[in-house]
């Protein structure tokens, strides 16, 4: 017997599924990488497409302050206020967005020669924004640059010549300056010390701002050459809202704006120099005053009465103070007088309809203000009731 022996053959379904399965991973793999490609050239698309709307690369801005035009400057006692308005734009129209620093340029005219010989000036303070921003208010900046002792003892009767730019910072901290303002030239004067002893005295017109004329100059001389006094008011006492509202020779002032129970707050400054060219002494002690109303209104003039009609009619002059608040009246039939009606009245006149018949009564009339003050009593009338 033979044997015929065969190589087996693999079975059609085990060879089947592993091509299937290879030719699966092979597609995914070239899908994936299409995929890939695609996303490659969509992200240099979008970057090429950027650089094309932004540009070339641009140099940093450079905000270089514009002119200051408006600087003032006045002595008060030892020290220089200087005021000026805080530049908003640059030097070619645009707005200004980087912090400014303040500088106060300083120089000295020679004796004699005037200002038309003024050497170089020189910075004598630089104020970064967090030392100026104290003082500034809607735009406006008083800054007050103190003298030393031995500046004042120099420059007394001397002229100084100020200045104020104002710079950014640019590229490298690199600062960029504006040019000087205006120029002031400002004669330094021998002032006072302090007025002293400012209080107020409430009149029925006016409230009296009353003080002690100071008795020596800061260097020590007797007082001289004094031209008088400028009178200041603030509604809230906070720095930087006070307003000049008078001046006077000699005290007292009297401010006739005032009104009765408003607290207000006053300071006094004695004045030197000469026209153009003033100084002052340092600020006096605030004064803080609320004026009372304690003055009544004028008595009632022309009062008449007369019976008809079963009650006595009463008609007087209407009195003209602005603060009225209306009338009182007042029978006099047996001690104490009788006040008739029970609120104000507004008018100038009033029915007593309780009045008896066949009696001689009499009567007056009062005024009375907003605060409660009520005047001395009318002329008295006499009326008979028939």
């Amino acid at each position: 017997m033979k044997l015929h022996l065969r190589a087996r053959r693999p079975a059609a379904p085990d060879v089947a599924p592993s091509l299937s399965v290879y030719n699966f991973s092979f597609r995914r793999a070239c899908l994936l990488t299409r995929v890939w490609q695609a996303l490659v050239v969509v992200s240099a698309a979008g970057w090429l497409y950027g650089c094309g709307v932004q540009g070339p690369p641009r140099p940093p801005r450079l905000e270089r302050p514009e002119r200051i035009t408006n600087l003032s400057v006045v002595q008060v006692g030892q020290a220089l206020e200087v005021h000026f308005s805080v530049p908003q734009q640059t030097s070619y129209g645009e707005r200004l967005t980087k912090p400014l620093e303040v500088e106060i340029l300083r120089g000295v005219a020679p004796p004699g020669a005037g200002v038309s010989k003024l050497p170089e000036p020189e910075v004598w303070m630089r104020l970064i924004r967090n030392e100026w921003l104290p003082y500034a208010q809607g735009g406006e900046v008083s800054y007050s640059a103190h003298l030393t002792e031995q500046e004042f003892r120099t420059w007394r009767g001397q002229t100084l010549v100020l200045a104020v730019r104002t710079l950014t910072r640019g590229f490298r901290h690199r600062a960029l300056e504006s040019d000087p303002s205006n120029w002031v030239d400002v004669p330094i004067f021998d002032v006072s010390e302090p007025v002293g002893g400012v209080a107020g005295v409430t009149t029925e017109k006016a409230l009296e701002v009353r003080f002690a004329p100071p008795a020596k100059m800061l260097s020590g001389q007797p007082l001289h050459d004094l031209a008088g006094y400028r009178i200041y008011r603030s509604n809230t006492g906070a720095r930087g809202s006070f307003e000049m509202i008078g001046e006077t020779t000699a005290p007292p002032y009297r401010d006739r704006q005032f009104e009765f129970s408003r607290t207000c707050y006053y300071r006094v400054r004695a004045v030197f120099g000469e026209p153009g060219h003033w100084a002052m002494s340092d600020d006096s002690q605030l004064a803080k005053i609320t004026p009372r109303d304690t003055f009544p209104p004028a008595a009632p003039q022309g009062l008449t009465g007369i019976y008809a009609a079963g009650g006595v009619e009463l008609v007087w002059t209407a009195n003209l103070e602005s603060d009225l608040a209306g009338y009182n009246v007042y029978r006099l039939e047996n001690p104490p007088p009788q006040r008739l009606n029970k609120e104000l009245l507004r008018t100038p006149i009033f029915r007593d309809t309780n009045a008896e018949p066949g009696k001689t009564l009499t009567y007056y009339v009062t005024a009375v203000d907003l605060a409660g003050n009520e005047s001395q009593p009318s002329e008295k009338v006499e009326v008979e009731t028939e």
